[in-house]
């Protein structure tokens, strides 16, 4: 199992990889490639919970999954990720709910959509031994201010997120994410901070990149414009799926071979 400082030291010299995972198996598929970091993501909202957008997702439901991929991961940095409202309201409250992960779903760091409110979390949270990932750029959390926009094409709002990612580097964070702002964006910052960017829809140049697992294997009905499908599980499922409805239609489901037969029950009745 990688430390943060394990992450860290990849930096610069091989890209830091990352995927979302939301249950054991998933998790268990993606820590066997060799992923670097596994994130239970609050895009869970969108990808399996049915959500339009992830400000529904409770602390309950992120712990739950947390504590499903952290029992299907022996080698992959897990992260989880802090949903809308769980974190910013008061701090004790905030501190508590990132312990949760940690200390009862076995989790190795948190990540927090980061802004001005959240440098004082960060730095208590490090202070206590709690790692915790920034996440700068387009934050969706966020969504009823800024949309899904690309964030940071305006001079003044390229400033704030490149300040945020060095305040919260200041305040103890181990990583920072960007997040769909423009690539020359995501490249000056990488090279400013020295604790490890992972992109996603940020371009080439940061440390590391991050994706839905959905968008990866092909399982989303629509993804993002800066996502790539390597895989078509989708159609594998469907086709499946209608290869099973066929076989018990057609009563060649169960075949023989599926069923078992106790001889001492014949004369039952």
């Amino acid at each position: 199992m990688p430390t943060v400082r394990d992450i860290q030291a990849q930096a610069g010299e091989k890209p830091i990889t990352m995927l979302t995972a939301y249950d054991a198996v998933t998790a268990t598929l993606v820590d066997q490639a060799g992923v670097d970091i596994t994130l239970i993501g609050d895009s869970m909202g969108n990808a399996v919970l049915g959500y339009d957008d992830t400000l529904p997702v409770t602390v309950d439901e992120v712990a739950s999954r947390t504590g499903a991929v952290a029992r299907g991961t022996e080698d992959a940095l897990v992260v989880a990720d802090m949903p809308f409202l769980s974190f910013g309201t008061d701090l004790q409250t905030s501190i508590e709910n990132c312990g949760r992960m940690v200390k009862e779903e076995g989790a190795n760091a948190v990540k927090i959509e980061s802004n001005d409110h959240t440098t004082e979390l960060t730095e208590r949270l490090d202070e206590l031994g709690i790692p915790v990932m920034a996440h700068v750029g387009l934050t969706p959390q966020s969504v009823n201010q800024t949309g899904y926009t690309r964030q940071g094409s305006d001079p003044e709002d390229a400033k704030q997120i490149a300040r945020l990612a060095r305040e919260h580097e200041r305040a103890g964070a181990f990583a920072c994410i960007l997040e769909h702002i423009p690539a020359n964006l995501a490249a000056q910052i990488t090279d400013e901070l020295s604790i490890p960017t992972i992109g996603i829809g940020a371009g080439s140049q940061c440390d590391g990149q991050v994706l839905v697992i959905n968008d990866v294997v092909g399982l989303s009905e629509q993804s993002p414009p800066f996502a790539a499908a390597f895989g078509n599980v989708r159609e594998e499922m469907e086709s499946a799926i209608d290869d099973y409805l066929s076989a018990v239609e057609d009563e060649q489901f169960p075949a023989e071979e599926h069923s078992q037969v106790a001889e001492e029950l014949d004369d039952l009745y």
